[in-house]
């Protein structure tokens, strides 16, 4: 596997995870914010479902093999799964992956520097996700 696959399927696994969390948050928030903060968790389990549906199909556009299975995004991901259910543990451990696939996601730009295609696409990741966290950060202060 080339770099640029494996860089791409290391965002590909984080975002797997980070969807299913934001589906785990969506689920379980509860409290005086449970409204705004169920449809946000939808928002951004939607956002992310697209985010990972592009980020695939841009490895196979490059030739490459996209990760496929739970176990193997669990395995390449550095964004663990949660079980936290308190909304400011949520906020919180939201900011604190959307900042780790930030990171991510500029080293990827790194690694494909040259390909445009798959560079615009990671801008279009960063921006969206920088909104986010810009939002809930937003939220955590009081």
């Amino acid at each position: 596997m080339d770099t640029k696959e494996k860089i791409l399927n290391k965002v590909l696994a984080n975002l797997v995870v980070l969807y299913m969390k934001f589906h785990h948050y969506h689920w379980y928030v509860k409290g005086p914010h449970f409204f705004s903060l169920h449809e946000k968790f939808e928002e951004m389990y939607d956002e992310t479902a697209e985010m990972m549906d592009e980020v695939a199909e841009r490895i196979l556009t490059i030739k490459g093999k996209p990760i496929s299975t739970l176990k193997d995004c669990l395995a390449k991901a550095t964004i663990q799964e949660s079980t936290v259910t308190g909304e400011q543990e949520m906020i919180q451990e939201a900011c604190n992956d959307l900042e780790t696939l930030n990171h991510l996601v500029y080293e990827a730009i790194d690694v494909v520097a040259g390909d445009e295609g798959t560079v615009d696409m990671l801008v279009g990741i960063i921006k969206s996700m920088e909104k986010h966290l810009w939002m809930l950060r937003s939220f955590l202060e009081h």
